[in-house]
């Protein structure tokens, strides 16, 4: 048997990499037991923190594409070394079928060890073999070597399976089947939409969001890329550790308690001052308090560590437990699998990295730990900062400048907002929207002036408590943003 030019050994095992991990998505869709999302965890949990607080900070919400993308490069490298091994073994024995029988079962076998699921991990098997041997049998090349067009034909060939692989993948596993966003809405919810609608300020311009955030519109961070699903019926929290006695809560059961309806809003710790990662939202559920009380923890630290089905974890004083919130809706509709279903946990004035998705289970400690985001150097388990948003400036009708946008101080509330059009030497006071009920959500501001020339606006918030929003400027890294905004407007 001759020896096919190594250039093209390589195309024929990069297509059976890229059809291994199709073939693996069209039985499996986006989710956790598609191979790339092991490799993609284990991806993010390996990253050194100050990597990662640097894609935080300089690259933004992109960050995730790049490690998605090394986490789907790393699968098809390694069903793609499947197949260069079994077609190597070809060359060397001359025996084809036992080189694509190897390719197989490497193949098979690395799949199956990364998910954990040998009978899916055929479906990345079954498209390495055809290659495989579509790329053993170009080794028989006659005189009038027809390799290109073999390989042109297998690239098409693959083209058209990646294709096929993705639309069936995304039709049975893509949208969430519990989330339905025609969903019924109670009277409760849609008073408390109602209302935020009402108190909502008359903006002049387009970029203000209202007092509750769309949920296709809420910000939304994760540790990583693809989602737990849980389905309702499967789910439980259990309160474990340091307890009298353990207490586990179905979900029936947990909707089964009395029910509450809070206005909240959640602003992300690694978002930049003038950032727009902070939304409000009415969700629906009941309070942790009474969890606690039966589980009557007796941990000398008096902390818990509260973990999630995607393996996130976060450590809180039970002291503020006892003001948290179990919400399984979010304006009145299931939680979308995005944000958490079928449960999460709400702590009222914390930044939202905090606020954990996917809660399955509340250990009470006897000594502190550090969470997910402590380990890698972050400090985002405290209060959140008070800040001022600007968001919009617009010209109005009579040719005087309106500027808009929100301020939020976790449960300290807004007391006022100070605006300054000439970059800090004077301020004057901006018209609020009422706040709504609840200790723990922001409100709007808009202020307008005349304008002559060039303004350098700056915003800054005053708390319930009667503390200034601090002027100095820090970067998100490693307890959140802080500064006055600023932005210069020209006419």
């Amino acid at each position: 048997m001759s020896t096919y030019p190594s250039r093209s050994d390589a195309v024929f095992t990069i297509l059976a990499g890229i059809t291994g991990v199709a073939g693996s998505f069209a039985v499996t869709g986006y989710t956790r037991r598609f191979i790339v999302a092991p490799i993609d965890a284990l991806v993010v949990r390996t990253t050194p923190g100050a990597i990662v607080a640097w894609m935080i900070q300089n690259v933004g919400e992109e960050a995730h594409l790049l490690h998605i993308a090394l986490s789907f490069a790393i699968a098809i490298g390694l069903l793609a070394g499947a197949a260069l091994v079994g077609l190597r073994t070809a060359r060397r024995l001359d025996r084809p079928v036992v080189g694509v029988g190897l390719a197989g079962v490497l193949a098979w076998g690395i799949t199956a060890a990364i998910t954990t699921d040998p009978l899916l991990a055929v479906a990345a098997a079954v498209p390495v073999v055809a290659f495989s041997g579509i790329g053993i049998g170009s080794g028989t090349a006659d005189e009038y070597d027809p390799s290109r067009r073999r390989v042109l034909v297998s690239a098409t060939s693959a083209l058209a399976f990646v294709g096929v692989s993705a639309a069936f993948g995304r039709m049975v596993f893509g949208p969430d089947p519990e989330y339905d966003a025609n969903a019924e809405i109670s009277d409760a919810v849609r008073r408390l939409l109602q209302q935020a609608d009402e108190q909502s300020l008359d903006t002049a311009g387009d970029n203000l969001p209202g007092l509750v955030s769309s949920i296709d519109e809420f910000y939304n961070v994760d540790i990583a890329e693809f989602d737990p699903r849980v389905p309702a019926d499967d789910w439980s929290v259990t309160l474990t550790g340091q307890v009298e006695d353990d207490v586990t809560v179905t979900f029936e059961e947990l909707t089964d308690k009395p029910i509450e309806h809070r206005y909240v809003t959640l602003r992300c710790v690694g978002e930049e001052l003038n950032g727009r990662k902070m939304d409000t939202a009415v969700w629906t559920g009941t309070p942790i308090k009474p969890l606690l009380e039966e589980a009557d923890p007796n941990g000398e630290c008096g902390c818990a560590m509260l973990r999630a089905e995607d393996d996130y974890f976060v450590q809180f004083p039970t002291d503020a437990l006892e003001d948290a919130f179990l919400a399984w809706e979010m304006n009145g509709q299931p939680l979308p699998r995005s944000h958490g279903h079928p449960v999460r946990v709400l702590v009222p004035g914390h930044w939202g990295e905090t606020n954990v998705k996917w809660l399955d289970e509340i250990e009470l400690l006897d000594e502190e730990m550090d969470g997910y985001w402590e380990q890698r150097g972050w400090h985002g388990t405290g209060p959140v900062n008070t800040v001022a948003k600007l968001w919009d400036y617009t010209r109005i009708g009579d040719g005087r400048l309106e500027v808009a946008g929100h301020a939020y101080a976790g449960t300290r509330g807004i007391e006022r907002v100070e605006v300054s059009t000439d970059g800090g030497d004077t301020w004057a006071d901006a018209e609020l929207s009422q706040p709504l009920p609840g200790d723990d959500v922001w409100r709007q501001w808009r202020y307008v002036f005349e304008q002559e020339g060039v303004h350098e606006v700056v915003v800054r918030a005053i708390d319930g408590t009667g503390e200034r929003q601090p002027e100095e400027r820090s970067e998100a890294f490693p307890s959140g943003a802080t500064g006055w905004v600023s932005k210069t407007i020209a006419p």
